[in-house]
């Protein structure tokens, strides 16, 4: 769950409880947009899709395009499907900071930033890199420190 405005984590609860509720039961052959059924968020709408078992929604202002919206949510899914190979609600579960990098790298303070999939995984590489590197270096660093020089 990401919120690009300021709500306290209980609202959160809430709000996510209550959108899973309206989203969760209605059948694959609704639309999948809702308007007014936030209170907190008067002025958006929600837009989502299904892919077997997970929910992706977003919460956006009114005026936003309906269709646009839902080929963003297709784009982060594809990017997931490549970060994850095959992306289930374990990864979402336990890798939650590498779906929240993804997005971020899609979405920043709620403005769309990327859309092209191969810069956006470019990006998730790039970044798996540099964590794979600073790993190497943490750990042959506590190897190099727990042998004193000097020491016999």
């Amino acid at each position: 769950t990401k919120f690009y405005t300021e709500v306290d984590e209980e609202q959160q609860q809430s709000i996510v409880r209550r959108i899973f509720q309206q989203v969760a039961q209605r059948p694959d052959s609704f639309c999948n947009y809702l308007e007014g059924s936030i209170p907190e968020f008067e002025s958006c709408k929600l837009i989502y899709r299904h892919y077997a078992t997970l929910y992706f929604v977003f919460c956006v202002d009114t005026q936003e395009s309906d269709l646009g919206i839902l080929d963003l949510i297709q784009v982060f899914v594809e990017a997931l499907d490549k970060c994850f190979e095959n992306v289930c609600e374990l990864d979402l579960i336990f890798h939650s900071d590498k779906v929240m990098y993804v997005l971020d790298e899609i979405i920043m303070a709620g403005m769309v930033l990327e859309t092209n999939i191969i810069h956006i995984l470019q990006a998730v590489n790039d970044q798996n890199k540099l964590h794979a590197k600073s790993v190497k270096v943490l750990s042959s660093n506590q190897g190099a420190g727990k042998r004193r020089p000097g020491a016999h």
